[in-house]
Parts: C-alpha cells; sequence; structure tokens
C-alpha cells in the first residue's frame, strides 16, 4: 500500500520532468507528511470518538473519581500515542532510499514517545493526588511535596533514557557519570532537597495541616496550601504570604490547632488596680456592696465565716487592723468571679479564675483567665470586650479606681 502511494507520487513527478533522485525525494517526503497528517488525523478522530462515547458516560457518572480523568487529561495524553506509534511503525517504509533521514526522524518519534509516556504517568499521579484530597485525611498528611517530588523524579528519569537514547548507550552508564556531578546537583537542587525533608517533617510529626491556622514572621492566617518548597499562607486581611518549608522546620511558629481543637479560646487579660483606693471595708460598704445580687450570698456567708472565726480566737474587733476582715478589692475579685461563672459565652469546664499578679508602679495587675465558647476571631474578641467594659465599669462601684496614667 505504502509502495504504490509512493510509486504514484514518484510517477507524478518523473512525467513533470523532475529527474529520478528529485523525483523519489519528493514523493517520500511527501508521505511522511501524509503519514505525520494521517496520524494526527486518527488522533483526533479518536478524540471525538471518546467525547461520544467515554466521556459522556464519565459524565453521567456518580463517582467523582473518573471526572478526575478528564480533569487531568490523562486520556487526552493517552490519544497523542496513537500518531507516534503509527509514524514508529511506517516510517521506515516511507523513506526506504533515505535510511539516514529514516533514522534520525525515528529517533525524534521516540523521543516524542518517551516525553508522552512521561506525561501519562504524570497525569495518573495528579489524578491519585486528587482522588486522596477527596478524603479528610488529606488535611492532616497532605502529600503534595511527595507528588512534586515523584514528578521532578519522573522527568529526571525521561531526560536521562532521552540523552542515554540519543548516545546509544545504556541508562546505567549515564546514571554513573551523573555520580561525579552528585556535588553540583546537590547545590542546584539544595532548596529542593530541604523543601522535601522539610515537607516529610512536618507531615510525620503531625507539625502542620492544610486549613491550621499560623503566625509567622509577616504571616499570619489560614494554611492554603503545602507545596515542595513552598507553605501558602492566607493572612487574615486575605494577603497571600509564602513560607519556605524547611524555615518551618528551622524556626519556631505558632500553630493556632490546639486552641481551635478544645473547648474554648483562651482570655488572659489584666486591668490594674490603683493601690490609693484598695482599703478595709467598713459596714455601710458591706450593706452597699449586698445591693449587688451576684455577691449577695457571698457576702452574707463571707461574714458568718469571718464573725466566728474572730470570736473563736478571741480576736478584738475594735481595731479593723486586728483579725480577719474584707477589703474592697477582695470583693471585687468575688464580684468579678460571679460575673464569669454567670456568663453563659464562657466554657465553665476549663480554667476560670481572677487573681492578683505581682505589683508594679502602675498598680496590683489584677487578671481575668477564662475561656470563651465560641473560637472565631470575631465573635472571641467581642465577648472579650463585653467582659472587660463591664468589669471596668464596676471598678467604681467597690469604691475602686483603674490605674491611668496621667
Amino acid at each position: 500500500m505504502i509502495e504504490k502511494y509512493i510509486e504514484i507520487l514518484k510517477n507524478t513527478g518523473l512525467r513533470l520532468h523532475f529527474g529520478e533522485a528529485l523525483s523519489v525525494g519528493i514523493a517520500e517526503t511527501l508521505a511522511t507528511l501524509s503519514l505525520l497528517l494521517l496520524g494526527f488525523g486518527i488522533y483526533f478522530l479518536a478524540k471525538f470518538i471518546l467525547k461520544k462515547t467515554i466521556y459522556g458516560i464519565i459524565q453521567r457518572s456518580t463517582s467523582k473519581y473518573d471526572d478526575l480523568l478528564l480533569k487531568n487529561k490523562v486520556l487526552n495524553r493517552i490519544c497523542l500515542l496513537i500518531p507516534a506509534l503509527l509514524t514508529a511503525a511506517l516510517l521506515p517504509d516511507v523513506l526506504p532510499d533515505f535510511p539516514e533521514a529514516a533514522a534520525s526522524s525515528l529517533k525524534l518519534v521516540r523521543i516524542f514517545e518517551i516525553i508522552i509516556y512521561t506525561m501519562i504517568l504524570s497525569s495518573i499521579v495528579t489524578t491519585l493526588e486528587d482522588i486522596y484530597n477527596t478524603h479528610e485525611m488529606s488535611k492532616l498528611k497532605p502529600i503534595t511535596g511527595l507528588v512534586q517530588v515523584i514528578k521532578i523524579v519522573l522527568y529526571v528519569v525521561a531526560c536521562l533514557v532521552i540523552i542515554a537514547y540519543l548516545l546509544d548507550t545504556k541508562l546505567t552508564t549515564i546514571l554513573i557519570s551523573l555520580g561525579t556531578m552528585s556535588a553540583v546537583l546537590m547545590l542546584v537542587f539544595q532548596d529542593t532537597i530541604k523543601g522535601f525533608v522539610g515537607s516529610i517533617q512536618l507531615s510525620a510529626n503531625d507539625m502542620l495541616r492544610i486549613g491550621d491556622w499560623i503566625a509567622m514572621g509577616p504571616a499570619d492566617g489560614n494554611v492554603l496550601e503545602i507545596n515542595l518548597t513552598t507553605v501558602k499562607v492566607q493572612n487574615w486581611d486575605n494577603t497571600i504570604t509564602t513560607i519556605p518549608t524547611y524555615s518551618l522546620v528551622s524556626s519556631p511558629f505558632t500553630n493556632w490547632r490546639g486552641m481551635s481543637e478544645s473547648g474554648g479560646r483562651r482570655i488572659a487579660r489584666t486591668i490594674n488596680i490603683d493601690v490609693n483606693t484598695i482599703r478595709y471595708c467598713t459596714p455601710e460598704m458591706i450593706e452597699k456592696y449586698k445591693h449587688y445580687s451576684l455577691i449577695k450570698d457571698y457576702l452574707t456567708q463571707k461574714e458568718e465565716d469571718i464573725l466566728e472565726y474572730n470570736k473563736a480566737n478571741r480576736i478584738d474587733t475594735s481595731e479593723i487592723m486586728n483579725g480577719r476582715q474584707q477589703t474592697n478589692l477582695g470583693v471585687f475579685r468575688a464580684y468579678i468571679k460571679a460575673y464569669l461563672n454567670n456568663n453563659p459565652k464562657l466554657n465553665h469546664n476549663l480554667t476560670m479564675m481572677v487573681r492578683q499578679m505581682q505589683p508594679t508602679e502602675f498598680g496590683i495587675p489584677l487578671q481575668i483567665y477564662a475561656f470563651s465558647n465560641d473560637k472565631r476571631w470575631v465573635n472571641y474578641e467581642e465577648i472579650q470586650s463585653d467582659i472587660f467594659d463591664h468589669i471596668i465599669s464596676a471598678a467604681t462601684m467597690f469604691d475602686l479606681r483603674i490605674y491611668q496614667k496621667h
């Protein structure tokens, strides 16, 4: 069939008085071009058939996995093998009078085949990654870095195979030769190697997951991607920051995952009480404070305990310094604790306390330590602000003043 086609083209050239050699050259060149056109024609025909059959079946299927084959163009790239295989099989017959040209063209076709095989494998690896990413495990153990390494290895091996094929030598010989260049390769790919090691450590030690909120330098937000060489973070203001993967292993960073997985978000803030306003409570002050419903029962019980103690120990209470007495700061602390206990927006199963810190030149720091039920940032800030709005306003009701530098 091919020989007859070439013969027709050759005879046509002879009738046009092109000469024997020129007629043969033109005939075999046109036959080669016809072969290439035939191959790509079959390629487009195969794509058309796929769209009318397999593509339709995949799109109607309820499974999401087969859709990934279309997304990553696995079938398209398999179709590219058709012109390559057809050309490789028929090329020697198309150029019988030009063996050197046939051999060179065949080498180009074989190289094209190697590239297509590599692209197919790369698409399959991407599809497997996409399938893995549909599971919750992908957030705990992201494999993007590993997939990128596999793709790099695929393309490096493809390049080495092409070089070995062009030089007509064994692949092992090329690898041995590259052994002497290992130091140079280590230098060139040091960031990739460090990133690969870093991504393995991050995954193995569960240090970072997609969706975690981290803070490191300018990065302060949610982790979007964990790649071979970089980690992409969307900051609280929606800007994007990229961090070298290895930096997350070699340098400290804050991961807020523990807070988000716990029962609440911590509130730990202090207010400074002016020491000049702290005093023992007089009976009038106690009666005044009993009007505050949150501590009415506390004050009654506390008074009974103090009276019983002082009587049991025969303490002369004519001097306020003697025995046990209440202070307005102590009553205020009790009020804050009662207020926190009655706040439905706090988690009462976690630590909750009001404590004095070491006095400073700015007064006595009074720390409120509790956990909000709602861990969302905006809601958390509103809960915290509401608490301190109330506490700061209530201080004057206990004859106390918040320290403010004038």
